[in-house]
């Protein structure tokens, strides 16, 4: 019986790589911010990272969601939700490395390096799957908002800090390890959360009852949550466990899982709050500021997860191209294709590099550049994001359409961060509040900026456009997202042209920046040395 099936020309898996030691742009950024111990103490986690186990989790995490209980079998009422092996073991993964709340800790026990660490550990890890990043983040991004009240730092903190990973509702104190969520916007609102609806009544021994509906309440299986509610002062803010110090239940009752465009591996649910208890977090009408501390730290991992979105569409483009064969020769050999590839590869690097910063400024206690870079970058890369996963899935043809090929996973989660803790005009305005809330603010990203002045002329330019539109006070609201843009692409060439190779500077500043560029990736212009910037963005073997 002859053969009608032979497989030819099909690529083999992308495994055995690492995503973090293995590329090039974010190691240097973490020399460059940290040092080697750093990079170094992420090895095992780069190797697992780029494993088959690890891309085997993810994938299954994310084609079996999960489940909402509301009650058990004697119809008691238990509002749970359950999860896929595999979501555990990136959970414990994540944790256990050090991604959560960890670097807290460690940088108040003298690690001068510890979110820099985790920032590019961070990067490396979600590429596996990004869906269980969400509760990483939030439970980083509780600890800082807790410090505000000491009495509640010092109650969760050791939990949201440890490295152990303990699913399960139980009693805060009663467990080595802590996730933390949060539940800030309801239906009528959205982004508005000035207008919530959801009141908090004071109780004699100092908590509170919350009533009132969350409209985006993620990873409701977290231990606990900071959640926005009203006093007669206003908005405030209040720390919400999912179980008292009684051991009883608190009053969190799941309506609804969220059907997601992407992000399917993680719960985002609908929750009531009924006479649910919670202590205030911060003061009494100042829970907007004490939720933005929060905030501000979410933002840094939006960043950082779209980056880390872009490096892997770029990965798998790039290895698809380095072995699949078209019209006589290996696609990564095709001229056009060398231009969409190291289009890809100046975006990513460019992402990347931004990125890093953001987490180096957290460690070296940068706020005021933090607050409005923060606020640029998760405008610009989480915008970009979208377009960049869709032309690496181009690269695949037909074949990135399909779902075993990853890209498609990867296409739906590319929004997330772009919508998540405030959409495009949301963010772009914050852009704006944060430079008229103080000139030391502006000061500090100008003055980033400025350190490449000189370094091309193209950049020159671009950075004159820039204090140009910063000088016309006229109609900014209209011109937020040009402005916004503007500076997250001003940031990212001064980052480029003092520490990326020349080939990947000049061909940033070209097309982002000198306008020598089309309306689609792929248009870098003749003359740029697309061969080595592709192999510079190879991922390395482990």
């Amino acid at each position: 019986m002859s053969g009608t099936h032979e497989v030819t020309n099909q690529v083999p898996p992308l495994s055995g790589h690492d995503p973090i030691s293995g590329d090039a742009a974010l190691a240097e950024a973490c020399l460059r911010h940290a040092d080697a111990a750093a990079l170094e103490s992420l090895t095992d986690l780069g190797r697992l990272a780029g494993s088959e186990q690890a891309q085997e989790w993810g994938r299954v995490a994310n084609e079996n969601p999960p489940r909402l209980r509301t009650h058990d079998r004697y119809g008691h009422r238990v509002d749970e939700v359950e999860f896929h092996p595999y979501w555990h073991e990136l959970m414990r993964t994540a944790v256990g490395s050090g991604l959560a709340g960890a670097p807290w800790a460690a940088s108040r026990a003298g690690d001068r390096h510890a979110h820099v660490r985790r920032a590019v550990g961070y990067f490396g890890w979600t590429q596996v799957e990004m869906g269980h990043a969400c509760p990483v983040t939030m439970t980083y991004a509780a600890v800082p908002a807790l410090r505000s009240t000491p009495e509640l730092a010092a109650r969760f903190e050791p939990g949201l800090t440890s490295l152990d990973y303990q699913f399960g509702l139980a009693e805060p104190g009663t467990k080595t390890g802590l996730i933390a969520g949060m539940g800030m916007t309801e239906k009528q609102g959205g982004s508005d959360v000035r207008t919530n609806t959801t009141r908090a009544v004071a109780r004699p021994d100092g908590s509170y009852a919350l009533t009132g509906h969350k409209w985006f309440t993620s990873a409701p299986m977290s231990d606990l949550f900071l959640v926005l509610a009203q006093l007669d002062e206003g908005v405030s803010c209040f720390a919400v466990p999912r179980v008292l110090p009684d051991g009883s239940r608190n009053v969190f009752r799941l309506q609804r899982l969220k059907d997601k465009l992407g992000d399917r591996s993680n719960a985002s649910s609908e929750v009531e709050f009924e006479g649910t208890t919670g202590w205030l977090v911060g003061e009494p009408g100042r829970g907007v500021p004490a939720i933005i501390e929060m905030v501000n730290t979410t933002r840094l991992d939006c960043v950082l997860g779209s980056a880390s979105t872009v490096r892997a569409a770029l990965t798998q483009g790039i290895h698809h191209a380095g072995h699949r064969r078209a019209f006589g020769a290996l696609l990564a050999d095709q001229p056009l294709m060398q231009n969409v590839l190291a289009d890809l590869a100046v975006e990513s690097e460019a992402a990347t590099a931004l990125a890093i910063r953001l987490a180096a400024a957290l460690d070296a206690g940068e706020s005021a550049f933090l607050r409005l870079a923060g606020a640029a970058a998760k405008f610009w890369v989480c915008k970009r994001t979208p377009g960049v996963v869709a032309e690496a899935m181009e690269v695949l043809g037909g074949n990135g359409y399909v779902e075993e090929s990853g890209l498609p996973r990867l296409y739906r989660q590319s929004p997330l961060n772009s919508i998540w803790e405030g959409s495009g005009n949301v963010i772009a305005l914050d852009v704006l509040r944060a430079m008229g809330r103080s000139s030391d603010t502006l000061a500090a990203v100008t003055d980033e900026i400025e350190l490449a002045r000189g370094a091309d002329p193209r950049f020159d330019d671009a950075v004159k456009r820039l204090h140009a539109e910063l000088g016309d006070p006229g109609q900014l609201p209209f011109r937020a997202r040009r402005l916004a843009g503007l500076l997250a692409l001003c940031l990212q060439g001064s980052l480029l042209l003092r520490n990326a190779p020349e080939p990947v500077a000049d061909a940033f500043c070209a097309s982002r920046l000198g306008g020598d560029w089309g309306a689609v990736l792929g248009t870098l212009p003749a003359g740029t040395a697309v061969g080595e910037i592709i192999e510079r963005a190879r991922v390395g073997a482990v």
